[in-house]
Protein backbone atom coordinates (compact mmCIF):
# COMPACT_ATOMS: atom_id res chain seq x y z
CA UNK A 1 0.00 0.00 0.00
CA UNK A 2 1.26 3.44 -0.95
CA UNK A 3 0.47 7.00 0.04
CA UNK A 4 0.08 9.69 -2.62
CA UNK A 5 3.68 10.97 -2.24
CA UNK A 6 5.04 7.41 -2.42
CA UNK A 7 2.94 6.66 -5.51
CA UNK A 8 4.16 9.90 -7.11
CA UNK A 9 7.81 8.99 -6.52
CA UNK A 10 7.30 5.46 -7.79
CA UNK A 11 5.52 6.58 -10.95
CA UNK A 12 7.67 9.66 -11.62
CA UNK A 13 4.56 11.85 -11.53
CA UNK A 14 3.65 14.92 -9.53
CA UNK A 15 1.58 14.15 -6.40
CA UNK A 16 -1.18 16.39 -7.74
CA UNK A 17 -1.38 14.18 -10.84
CA UNK A 18 -1.96 11.16 -8.58
CA UNK A 19 -4.66 13.08 -6.67
CA UNK A 20 -6.31 14.10 -9.96
CA UNK A 21 -6.35 10.49 -11.14
CA UNK A 22 -8.05 9.54 -7.86
CA UNK A 23 -10.65 12.32 -8.19
CA UNK A 24 -11.36 11.34 -11.81
CA UNK A 25 -11.84 7.71 -10.78
CA UNK A 26 -8.92 6.62 -12.92
CA UNK A 27 -6.95 5.34 -9.92
CA UNK A 28 -8.61 3.45 -7.08
CA UNK A 29 -7.73 4.55 -3.56
CA UNK A 30 -9.23 4.42 -0.12
CA UNK A 31 -9.01 6.99 2.59
CA UNK A 32 -7.40 6.25 5.91
CA UNK A 33 -7.75 9.32 8.08
CA UNK A 34 -6.76 12.20 5.84
CA UNK A 35 -4.56 10.21 3.45
CA UNK A 36 -5.39 8.27 0.33
CA UNK A 37 -3.97 4.75 0.27
CA UNK A 38 -3.27 3.17 -3.12
CA UNK A 39 -2.66 -0.50 -3.85
CA UNK A 40 0.58 -1.10 -5.74
CA UNK A 41 -1.15 -3.26 -8.37
CA UNK A 42 -3.63 -0.46 -9.11
CA UNK A 43 -0.79 2.04 -9.57
CA UNK A 44 1.15 -0.37 -11.80
CA UNK A 45 -1.94 -0.85 -13.94
CA UNK A 46 -2.46 2.85 -14.54
CA UNK A 47 1.22 3.56 -15.19
CA UNK A 48 1.13 1.01 -18.00
CA UNK A 49 -1.89 2.80 -19.52
CA UNK A 50 -0.16 6.16 -19.35
CA UNK A 51 1.25 6.08 -22.88
CA UNK A 52 1.00 8.31 -25.86
CA UNK A 53 -1.64 7.09 -28.33
CA UNK A 54 -0.22 5.61 -31.50
CA UNK A 55 -2.17 5.94 -34.75
CA UNK A 56 -3.35 2.64 -36.21
CA UNK A 57 -1.60 3.35 -39.51
CA UNK A 58 1.86 3.57 -37.88
CA UNK A 59 4.00 0.49 -38.47
CA UNK A 60 4.20 -1.93 -35.55
CA UNK A 61 7.41 -3.60 -36.73
CA UNK A 62 10.74 -2.45 -38.14
CA UNK A 63 11.80 -3.33 -41.67
CA UNK A 64 13.62 -6.36 -40.24
CA UNK A 65 10.40 -7.62 -38.62
CA UNK A 66 11.33 -6.77 -35.02
CA UNK A 67 8.72 -4.94 -32.92
CA UNK A 68 9.13 -1.17 -32.66
CA UNK A 69 10.82 -0.43 -29.30
CA UNK A 70 8.79 1.47 -26.71
CA UNK A 71 10.97 4.61 -26.51
CA UNK A 72 8.93 6.13 -23.69
CA UNK A 73 9.42 3.05 -21.49
CA UNK A 74 13.14 2.99 -22.29
CA UNK A 75 13.57 6.65 -21.33
CA UNK A 76 11.57 6.20 -18.10
CA UNK A 77 13.71 3.21 -17.15
CA UNK A 78 16.91 5.15 -17.79
CA UNK A 79 15.66 8.04 -15.66
CA UNK A 80 14.84 5.66 -12.78
CA UNK A 81 18.38 4.27 -12.92
CA UNK A 82 19.94 7.72 -12.35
Amino acid sequence: MLTVPEAARRSGKNPETIRRWIREGRLRARKVGTQHIIEEDDLDGIIGEDRLPVPKWWPRHTSSGAPIPNAVAIIRQQRREH
